[in-house]
């Protein structure tokens, strides 16, 4: 079980400082973290990453900075324990991979579409002694990317959600989800899935705080057969979805 070491969900500046002592550069007259800066941000979460779950993750120097905190909530609100699972896109970090099978125990695998995020994942998987599968691909979600007749007890993913890509560190492949409200992803890696999961088996979808999206992918989730628990979470001041469809 993760404890907080600040008593609530995260770090104390003061010990990611003292893993690494370079933060100090981006500390104000009062202590506070610059979290404006990117490589501060890499710092502290490389420093959550290696103080709450053991892990040590490097990151890509134009991927996403994905905090492991917000990664941990998500996959929480799913997984029991022991699961086999499979992650869609497992970015430059394998951080959400990595947690599954650090904390919880689960056999995983995983997929990366981009070149050199697969290649940092690999790295990432290697460097933590991790058993994690990792498999690339060309361009599927699922199908032509897991061999067929493999099943899992979850799927889960950050999928793509914007509807166009406005630039940013996001890459247009990791940004856009497609359709009106950047639902078309979700709602393709829902159809693969019904061929992939065992009796009882879920899709969890990390998502942003946008009705309109939400809103469709639970309408197509429930016309293709699932149950739908959306649960809202909040980590510090956003708001985050995890979206469980159970067949």
């Amino acid at each position: 079980m993760i404890k907080w070491r600040d008593g609530k969900l995260g770090l104390p500046i003061k010990e990611a400082v003292e893993l690494f002592p370079e933060l100090k550069n981006f500390l104000d007259e009062k202590g506070r973290l610059d979290f404006s800066n990117r490589e501060a941000r890499i710092l502290y979460n490389k420093a959550v990453a290696k103080v709450l779950f053991d892990l040590d993750i490097e990151y890509h120097p134009k991927g996403l900075v994905t905090p492991p905190i917000s990664r941990y909530i998500f996959l929480k609100t799913f997984l029991r324990g022991g699961e086999k699972v499979l992650e869609i896109g497992t970015g430059h970090t394998a951080l959400m991979s990595l947690i599954a099978e650090k904390v919880f125990k689960c056999d995983v695998t995983a997929t990366e579409l981009d070149n050199e995020f697969y290649s940092y994942a690999k790295l990432n998987i290697a460097r933590n002694n991790s058993r994690i599968k990792l498999l690339k691909s060309s361009g599927g979600i699922i199908r032509g990317v897991v061999p067929r007749g493999e099943r899992f007890d979850v799927i889960f993913s950050a999928p793509p959600y914007y509807e166009k890509h406005s630039g940013g560190v996001l890459t247009e492949r990791e940004a856009l989800g497609g359709g009106k409200f950047g639902e078309e992803f979700s709602i393709k890696l829902l159809n693969e899935a019904l061929d992939y999961l065992n009796a009882g088996g879920k899709v969890a979808l990390f998502l942003p705080h946008k009705r309109d999206l939400l809103n469709a992918i639970k309408m197509k989730g429930i016309r293709l057969g699932y149950e739908v628990r959306d649960i809202l979470f909040k980590v510090g001041t956003r708001k985050r979805h995890s979206l469980i469809l159970t067949v």
